[in-house]
């Protein structure tokens, strides 16, 4: 176990880099560089929606408020509502040509996945 705890650097250290949690870049790093293989997967998903189908898109290279911007274009070109949970877009509704069509506009390389 690393050092979490400093009285001479004024409080709780970071246990991967062990600096101060206000200089720590360990987050940031991990934020920076989205795991993937460069291929944006769109998906319609109906289970844990009480048969109500969602358009899923996974594996998109962003990350913080260009991962949020993306969402909110998504669901307004497909006027419809959604979220974004842990890297996953999800739009309410079965708008997966849409949205494919979009994010190549964008140039990423797009697949449909599932059935």
């Amino acid at each position: 176990m690393g050092l979490v705890y400093s009285t001479d650097s004024g409080g709780r250290m970071c246990p991967q880099c062990r600096q101060p949690l206000a200089s720590c870049r360990c987050k940031q790093a991990a934020a920076a560089a989205p795991a993937g293989d460069g291929v944006v997967r769109v998906a319609r998903e109906v289970a844990g929606r009480r048969g109500k189908a969602a358009t899923v898109v996974r594996g998109v290279p962003l990350a913080g408020p260009e991962l949020a911007a993306l969402a909110k274009q998504l669901k307004t070109a497909c006027g419809a509502g959604g979220s974004l949970k842990d890297g996953v877009i999800e739009v309410q509704g079965e708008h997966v040509d849409t949205v494919m069509a979009l994010l190549r506009a964008k140039g990423w390389v797009v697949k449909r996945s599932g059935g």
